[in-house]
């Protein structure tokens, strides 16, 4: 057996679960190629529907959907479905919720962009095939990435933010207003 292909025999379920229609798309044409039956959903509770009538042996789960968090289905799906291998995707990477995403279940975490092979290998647990990134995060990159996650858990309020960093309000609103260093 190839890791490009998955086993022999009936074909595993997949569930992916994005709200970007067309990122779902395509990469469950990808999955498709690769054998696995593919189900898609777009919300939290389309996935969680779907886990509840029948757990898939593999799954690949947007971290930020509209309607909620993808955390709440990698839970669900390990509650149902213990051995299950689940991929966390996301596009506002940081190690505290990847240590969630891991605790709750998923298998692997990966920011995105991520393709179908990357993916695929993830889900089958092929070891050393990722090389490391040829542009880690910088310091300043990891910070405003902290101060983010903050401000999202404080609802976007700017004092409290500013209180629970110990930062002046006036450099939280600077940072703010600031694109993303690379």
């Amino acid at each position: 057996m190839t890791p490009d292909t998955v086993r022999p025999g009936p074909a595993p379920s997949l569930l992916i679960l994005d709200d970007d229609k067309v990122f779902l798309e395509r990469l469950g044409r990808a999955m498709e190629g690769r054998g696995y039956a593919v189900r898609t959903a777009d919300s939290v509770a389309a996935g969680l529907a779907a886990v509840d009538v029948d757990p898939p042996a593999f799954a690949v789960i947007d971290m930020r959907l509209g309607d909620g968090n993808g955390l709440d289905v990698i839970a669900r799906l390990h509650e149902k479905r213990p051995d299950a291998r689940a991929v966390v995707l996301t596009g506002y990477g940081n190690i505290a919720t990847a240590v969630t995403a891991v605790k709750l279940g998923a298998y692997d975490y990966m920011a995105k962009p991520a393709d179908a092979d990357e993916i695929h290998h993830a889900l089958m647990g092929v070891t050393g095939e990722r090389a490391p990134p040829e542009n880690p995060m910088s310091a300043d990159r990891v910070r405003w990435e902290h101060i983010q996650r903050v401000y999202e858990l404080c609802n976007r309020n700017v004092s409290e933010t500013a209180r629970r960093l110990n930062m002046h309000r006036r450099t939280l609103q600077r940072i703010l207003a600031k694109r993303a260093p690379r």
